[in-house]
Protein backbone atom coordinates (compact mmCIF):
# COMPACT_ATOMS: atom_id res chain seq x y z
CA UNK A 1 0.00 0.00 0.00
CA UNK A 2 0.91 3.75 -0.56
CA UNK A 3 1.83 5.10 3.01
CA UNK A 4 -1.00 7.25 3.09
CA UNK A 5 -3.45 3.98 2.66
CA UNK A 6 -1.34 1.85 4.70
CA UNK A 7 -1.77 4.53 7.84
CA UNK A 8 -5.50 4.37 7.60
CA UNK A 9 -5.94 0.87 7.34
CA UNK A 10 -3.29 0.27 10.60
CA UNK A 11 -5.85 2.65 12.06
CA UNK A 12 -8.86 0.76 11.49
CA UNK A 13 -7.37 -2.18 11.91
CA UNK A 14 -6.54 -1.41 15.45
CA UNK A 15 -10.23 0.47 16.50
CA UNK A 16 -11.89 -2.73 15.09
CA UNK A 17 -9.24 -4.87 16.98
CA UNK A 18 -10.22 -2.70 20.42
CA UNK A 19 -13.61 -2.68 19.95
CA UNK A 20 -13.27 -6.50 19.90
CA UNK A 21 -11.36 -6.42 23.07
CA UNK A 22 -13.77 -4.62 24.82
CA UNK A 23 -16.66 -6.94 23.96
CA UNK A 24 -14.59 -9.93 25.17
CA UNK A 25 -12.21 -8.70 27.69
CA UNK A 26 -11.50 -12.27 29.54
CA UNK A 27 -11.52 -13.81 25.61
CA UNK A 28 -8.88 -11.98 23.60
CA UNK A 29 -5.93 -8.90 23.68
CA UNK A 30 -4.28 -7.70 20.38
CA UNK A 31 -1.50 -6.34 18.77
CA UNK A 32 -1.13 -2.46 17.67
CA UNK A 33 -0.62 -3.12 14.15
CA UNK A 34 1.56 0.14 12.45
CA UNK A 35 2.50 0.86 8.73
CA UNK A 36 6.06 1.00 8.50
CA UNK A 37 6.20 3.13 5.11
CA UNK A 38 5.16 6.18 7.27
CA UNK A 39 7.85 5.79 10.70
CA UNK A 40 6.37 9.27 12.24
CA UNK A 41 2.97 7.91 11.76
CA UNK A 42 3.67 4.29 12.54
CA UNK A 43 5.05 5.98 16.17
CA UNK A 44 2.17 8.10 16.71
CA UNK A 45 -0.26 4.96 16.40
CA UNK A 46 2.05 2.92 18.93
CA UNK A 47 1.48 5.63 21.13
CA UNK A 48 -2.34 5.68 20.81
CA UNK A 49 -2.36 1.95 20.75
CA UNK A 50 -0.95 2.02 24.57
CA UNK A 51 -2.12 4.46 25.54
CA UNK A 52 -6.12 5.27 24.06
CA UNK A 53 -6.33 1.61 23.09
CA UNK A 54 -4.66 0.00 25.83
CA UNK A 55 -3.32 -2.80 23.74
CA UNK A 56 0.68 -3.35 24.95
CA UNK A 57 2.56 -5.00 21.92
CA UNK A 58 2.86 -4.45 17.52
CA UNK A 59 3.10 -6.24 15.05
CA UNK A 60 5.01 -5.72 12.07
CA UNK A 61 4.92 -8.45 8.83
CA UNK A 62 9.06 -7.98 8.82
CA UNK A 63 10.02 -5.96 6.00
CA UNK A 64 8.08 -3.27 3.66
CA UNK A 65 8.36 -3.26 0.23
CA UNK A 66 11.74 -4.60 0.79
CA UNK A 67 12.81 -2.20 3.34
CA UNK A 68 14.32 -3.77 6.34
CA UNK A 69 13.74 -1.66 9.92
CA UNK A 70 17.34 -2.04 10.29
CA UNK A 71 17.03 1.51 8.45
CA UNK A 72 18.01 4.63 10.41
CA UNK A 73 14.84 5.80 8.52
CA UNK A 74 12.69 3.60 10.39
CA UNK A 75 13.85 4.42 14.08
CA UNK A 76 11.10 6.32 15.08
CA UNK A 77 9.16 2.67 15.50
CA UNK A 78 11.83 1.72 18.23
CA UNK A 79 12.01 5.16 19.74
CA UNK A 80 7.93 4.87 20.18
CA UNK A 81 8.20 0.97 21.17
CA UNK A 82 11.51 1.82 23.78
CA UNK A 83 9.41 4.73 25.29
CA UNK A 84 6.20 2.78 25.57
CA UNK A 85 7.76 -0.83 26.65
CA UNK A 86 5.68 -2.04 24.22
CA UNK A 87 7.70 -5.26 22.27
CA UNK A 88 7.57 -5.64 18.83
CA UNK A 89 6.72 -9.27 17.19
CA UNK A 90 8.24 -9.25 14.43
CA UNK A 91 6.28 -11.88 12.12
CA UNK A 92 6.97 -13.36 8.66
CA UNK A 93 6.11 -12.23 5.51
CA UNK A 94 6.34 -13.19 2.07
CA UNK A 95 9.35 -13.08 0.61
CA UNK A 96 10.56 -9.63 -1.31
CA UNK A 97 11.11 -9.94 -4.69
CA UNK A 98 14.74 -10.19 -4.66
CA UNK A 99 14.87 -13.37 -2.56
CA UNK A 100 12.03 -15.01 -4.12
CA UNK A 101 12.90 -16.83 -7.36
CA UNK A 102 15.46 -19.24 -5.69
CA UNK A 103 13.14 -19.99 -2.90
CA UNK A 104 9.95 -20.43 -4.99
CA UNK A 105 11.46 -22.27 -7.87
CA UNK A 106 11.84 -25.35 -5.74
CA UNK A 107 8.90 -24.82 -3.29
CA UNK A 108 10.82 -23.20 -0.35
CA UNK A 109 9.44 -20.03 -0.27
CA UNK A 110 6.75 -20.51 2.44
CA UNK A 111 6.33 -21.60 5.98
CA UNK A 112 8.74 -24.35 4.84
CA UNK A 113 12.06 -22.65 5.06
CA UNK A 114 12.00 -18.89 3.52
CA UNK A 115 9.43 -17.54 6.05
CA UNK A 116 12.10 -18.40 8.73
CA UNK A 117 15.29 -17.41 6.84
CA UNK A 118 13.62 -13.83 5.86
CA UNK A 119 12.45 -12.79 9.42
CA UNK A 120 16.10 -14.39 11.01
CA UNK A 121 17.87 -12.38 7.88
CA UNK A 122 15.70 -9.19 9.31
CA UNK A 123 16.69 -10.07 12.60
CA UNK A 124 20.12 -10.08 12.44
CA UNK A 125 20.03 -6.83 10.16
CA UNK A 126 18.37 -4.94 13.47
CA UNK A 127 21.02 -6.29 15.74
CA UNK A 128 23.93 -6.21 13.68
CA UNK A 129 22.84 -2.29 12.75
CA UNK A 130 22.91 -1.28 16.19
CA UNK A 131 19.49 -0.95 17.03
CA UNK A 132 19.90 -2.15 20.22
CA UNK A 133 23.04 -0.05 21.71
CA UNK A 134 20.63 3.05 20.57
CA UNK A 135 17.47 1.47 22.34
CA UNK A 136 19.00 -0.47 24.85
CA UNK A 137 15.91 -1.43 26.67
CA UNK A 138 13.79 -1.75 23.18
CA UNK A 139 12.50 -5.99 23.51
CA UNK A 140 11.18 -8.32 20.01
CA UNK A 141 9.70 -11.08 19.80
CA UNK A 142 10.54 -13.84 17.42
CA UNK A 143 8.02 -16.86 16.33
CA UNK A 144 9.47 -20.59 15.12
CA UNK A 145 11.55 -21.03 17.71
CA UNK A 146 13.42 -17.30 16.78
CA UNK A 147 13.82 -18.20 13.42
CA UNK A 148 16.18 -20.35 14.04
CA UNK A 149 18.78 -17.92 15.32
CA UNK A 150 19.29 -19.74 18.64
CA UNK A 151 20.83 -22.71 17.36
CA UNK A 152 23.04 -20.33 15.15
CA UNK A 153 24.44 -18.38 18.11
CA UNK A 154 27.59 -19.68 18.19
CA UNK A 155 28.49 -19.42 14.67
CA UNK A 156 27.09 -15.89 14.70
CA UNK A 157 28.74 -14.82 16.97
CA UNK A 158 32.09 -15.73 16.06
CA UNK A 159 31.89 -15.06 12.46
CA UNK A 160 30.47 -11.04 13.27
CA UNK A 161 33.35 -10.63 15.19
CA UNK A 162 35.70 -12.31 11.79
CA UNK A 163 33.38 -9.61 9.69
CA UNK A 164 33.86 -6.90 11.90
CA UNK A 165 37.72 -6.99 11.92
CA UNK A 166 38.09 -7.60 8.12
CA UNK A 167 36.45 -4.32 8.12
CA UNK A 168 35.15 -5.97 4.49
CA UNK A 169 31.98 -4.61 4.73
CA UNK A 170 30.93 -0.49 5.19
CA UNK A 171 27.76 -1.49 6.58
CA UNK A 172 29.35 -3.94 9.38
CA UNK A 173 30.22 -1.69 12.08
CA UNK A 174 31.38 -3.00 15.60
CA UNK A 175 28.56 -3.22 18.47
CA UNK A 176 28.82 -3.13 21.69
CA UNK A 177 27.84 -7.13 22.53
CA UNK A 178 27.87 -10.09 20.95
CA UNK A 179 24.58 -11.17 18.72
CA UNK A 180 23.83 -13.62 20.62
CA UNK A 181 24.00 -11.58 24.43
CA UNK A 182 21.38 -9.52 22.10
CA UNK A 183 19.13 -12.57 21.57
CA UNK A 184 19.41 -13.51 25.06
CA UNK A 185 18.75 -9.66 26.62
CA UNK A 186 16.27 -8.09 24.10
CA UNK A 187 14.31 -11.29 22.36
CA UNK A 188 12.02 -13.20 23.57
CA UNK A 189 10.64 -16.53 21.48
CA UNK A 190 7.71 -18.12 20.90
CA UNK A 191 7.89 -21.62 19.74
CA UNK A 192 5.38 -21.22 17.11
CA UNK A 193 4.81 -24.15 14.43
CA UNK A 194 7.73 -26.52 16.61
CA UNK A 195 6.11 -28.73 19.07
CA UNK A 196 9.89 -30.33 19.66
CA UNK A 197 10.50 -30.59 23.43
CA UNK A 198 14.31 -30.68 21.91
CA UNK A 199 14.17 -27.60 20.69
CA UNK A 200 12.35 -25.90 23.40
CA UNK A 201 14.56 -26.91 26.16
CA UNK A 202 17.44 -26.06 24.28
CA UNK A 203 16.39 -22.55 23.47
CA UNK A 204 14.92 -22.26 27.77
CA UNK A 205 18.56 -23.38 28.64
CA UNK A 206 20.15 -20.62 26.42
CA UNK A 207 17.67 -17.72 26.47
CA UNK A 208 16.40 -18.19 30.44
CA UNK A 209 12.93 -20.15 30.82
CA UNK A 210 11.70 -16.53 30.98
CA UNK A 211 12.18 -15.76 27.90
CA UNK A 212 10.73 -19.03 25.66
CA UNK A 213 6.47 -18.84 25.17
CA UNK A 214 4.14 -21.58 23.75
CA UNK A 215 2.15 -20.46 20.96
CA UNK A 216 0.18 -22.24 18.25
CA UNK A 217 1.04 -21.46 14.32
CA UNK A 218 -2.80 -21.19 13.31
CA UNK A 219 -3.96 -21.18 11.36
CA UNK A 220 -0.99 -22.08 9.17
CA UNK A 221 0.10 -24.80 11.11
CA UNK A 222 -3.35 -26.31 13.67
CA UNK A 223 -2.20 -29.48 14.48
CA UNK A 224 -4.45 -30.47 18.27
CA UNK A 225 -2.20 -33.12 18.87
CA UNK A 226 1.21 -30.58 19.57
CA UNK A 227 -0.87 -29.28 22.49
CA UNK A 228 -0.57 -33.40 24.17
CA UNK A 229 3.25 -33.59 23.06
CA UNK A 230 4.20 -29.92 24.99
CA UNK A 231 1.78 -31.19 27.85
CA UNK A 232 3.86 -34.04 28.50
CA UNK A 233 7.22 -32.08 27.70
CA UNK A 234 9.36 -33.79 30.90
CA UNK A 235 9.69 -30.56 32.43
CA UNK A 236 8.92 -29.30 35.79
CA UNK A 237 5.34 -27.59 36.28
CA UNK A 238 7.06 -24.56 37.61
CA UNK A 239 8.60 -24.23 34.12
CA UNK A 240 6.12 -24.98 32.19
CA UNK A 241 3.82 -22.68 33.27
CA UNK A 242 5.85 -20.14 32.68
CA UNK A 243 5.89 -21.62 29.30
CA UNK A 244 2.59 -21.83 28.75
CA UNK A 245 1.31 -18.87 30.78
CA UNK A 246 3.10 -16.64 33.19
CA UNK A 247 5.56 -15.54 30.17
CA UNK A 248 2.76 -14.44 27.72
CA UNK A 249 1.16 -12.75 30.73
CA UNK A 250 4.50 -10.91 32.04
CA UNK A 251 5.67 -10.17 28.01
CA UNK A 252 2.16 -8.92 26.78
CA UNK A 253 1.23 -7.24 30.22
CA UNK A 254 -1.73 -9.50 30.38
Amino acid sequence: MDPATAVSVAINSNDQLAEAIRRHPTRFAGMITVAPQDPAAAAKEIERGVTKLGMNSVVINSHTQGEYLSDSKFWDIFAAAEAHDTPIYLHPNALPPKMLQPFQECGLDGAIYGFGVETGLHAMRIITAGVFDRFPKLRMILGHMGEALPYWAYRLDYMHQATVRSKRYDSMKPIQKRPSEYLCENFFITNSGVAWEHAIKFAQGFMGVDRVLYAMDYPYQYAVDEVNILDNMNMSLEDKTKFFQTNAETVFKL
